[in-house]
Formats: structure tokens, C-alpha cells, sequence
């Protein structure tokens, strides 16, 4: 048992016992200050997150948490130097081919949220691929944001609605809070009871708008690379033990709307 198989282990073991969320969102932030600290090309820091997403997938799915979702790359990352997001689309080329028959091993089904069109082809084939590949997995789902930005699901989700709409399949008056999410990106997984953000930064940056209505949230400074089991046992310790009450007066109310996937 190497040395990461050992910490998952021992959270597992630390977690027996503690209520635990079903879906967990993570912005995974401060690759680049990582890099930096250490005099070191930003390209490192992303490969030392790639490290880090291994092993909280491992941990999640040993957890039997039903759904991740990591937030990989943002519409307004698009903004950054063409070079650096060459050097992300190798990374997730990478990782997806040498991670797939893992995944695919141990029951997790992947699954992509964005806008594929902004990706090379041979990249949207690869995630469509992917998809297709895991689909009959029942394990834990694994949902990579990428090309994605929360304005931009919601927009999408009212354009289908407004072409529902003006075809006639629906009636606009009857358009409801049920309507719209059935309209997002994967309307079948509930939303995140658990929120964490990685890097010191204390915001959303546009990610999940519309499902962390509700969410617990929890910031941390440790930079992403440096994120690992014994940092997610914390979070979720601290989920643990705060009351959810969903608007209602009782401790967990409303909880029941998130209780399958």
C-alpha cells in the first residue's frame, strides 16, 4: 500500500460514523501561486493539481459520495495566454486517457459540463468517448467542468425553455423553478450539499450558480496541489456539523430533495 492509499485509508476510517455529503463542487485554485512560490514555471502547478485530483476522487468514491464536481477550466479562462491553455488542454488530454480504465475499473462514471464547442474536435471525441465508456457505471458520478461558466448553463437553460415555448410544447406561463432545472447541464444529479474552494479565495467565480443556492460552503488557503485527504476530512468535518435547515425551522428540512442521484 503506497503512501497515498494510506491517507485515503485513514480518512475512510476517520469519516466512519460522520454524516456525509452527497455531492461535493470544488474550484480547485492556486496551481499557479504553487508553481510560483517554489520558482517554477506555471505549467508545474497544474501538473501537481492533476496529482491532487487523483487522490480526491479516490478518497470521495472510497466514501461512497455519491457526486463530484471539479471545476477544471472556466468560460473566462479563455482569457488566459494561448500558451497556458495549451499547456491545460495536453494536461486533460493526458489525464483522461491515462485515468479512463481506472475510472472505468472502479465503477465511477464520468460525465462533462460546458461549452464542448469552444474544444478542439479530437477533445470533444475524447470526452463524448469517455462518457459513452463509463455510462453504465453506477459508482460515484464524476462531473468535469470545463469551457464552463454558471451565466452561461442558465442562459442556455432559458433558450431551450424559449424554443419550447415558441414551438408549442410548452405553455410559458407554466415555465417554473422545476422547469429551468430540468433545462441545465445534468438535471438528474442533485445539488451540492458541500462547496469547497482551495487557494484563499472567497467567492464563486460563476461556478454552479443555480445549484449552490442552498450549498454549504467552505474556503480554504491551502493551494490546490497541496490540497489532499486529510484537507477534504476536514471540510467535511466541518459540513458535519452544521445544521442545514433549507429556509425551515427544523434541522435539515428540505434535505429530502437531494437524497438520491
Amino acid at each position: 500500500m503506497d503512501h497515498d492509499e494510506v491517507d485515503v485509508e485513514r480518512i475512510v476510517q476517520r469519516l466512519d460514523g460522520v454524516r456525509l455529503p452527497c455531492h461535493v463542487a470544488v474550484v480547485m485554485d492556486g496551481n499557479g501561486r504553487w508553481a510560483q512560490q517554489r520558482g517554477q514555471p506555471r505549467h508545474s502547478g497544474h501538473q501537481a493539481g492533476v496529482r491532487s485530483v487523483r487522490g480526491i476522487v479516490e478518497a470521495c468514491a472510497r466514501l461512497r459520495i455519491k457526486a463530484l464536481t471539479l471545476y477544471a477550466f472556466s468560460s473566462e479562462n479563455w482569457r488566459r495566454p494561448v500558451g497556458e491553455i495549451r499547456v491545460l488542454m495536453e494536461l486533460f488530454r493526458n489525464a483522461l486517457d491515462r485515468e479512463l480504465d481506472k475510472l472505468t475499473q472502479n465503477n465511477i462514471r464520468l460525465r462533462f459540463v460546458g461549452e464542448r464547442e469552444r474544444l478542439e474536435r479530437p477533445l470533444q471525441r475524447r470526452l463524448a468517448n469517455a462518457e459513452e465508456l463509463t455510462a453504465d457505471n453506477d459508482g460515484m458520478h464524476l462531473v468535469i467542468a470545463t469551457s464552463y461558466g454558471g451565466r452561461w448553463e442558465i442562459t442556455e437553460a432559458a433558450k431551450r425553455l424559449a424554443k419550447e415555448s415558441a414551438s408549442g410544447a410548452i405553455d410559458a406561463a407554466e415555465i417554473d423553478e422545476n422547469s429551468l432545472h430540468k433545462a441545465l447541464e445534468a438535471p438528474d444529479l442533485p445539488d451540492p450539499d458541500l462547496f469547497i474552494r482551495t487557494g484563499g479565495e472567497r467567492r464563486l467565480s460563476n461556478f454552479l450558480l443555480w445549484q449552490l443556492a442552498y450549498t454549504e460552503l467552505y474556503f480554504t488557503d491551502t493551494l490546490w496541489p497541496d490540497f489532499g485527504p486529510e484537507d477534504l476530512a476536514r471540510a467535511v468535518e466541518d459540513f458535519a456539523d452544521r445544521e442545514r435547515r433549507f429556509g425551515d425551522v427544523r434541522e435539515g428540512g428540505g434535505a429530502e430533495l437531494n437524497k438520491d442521484v
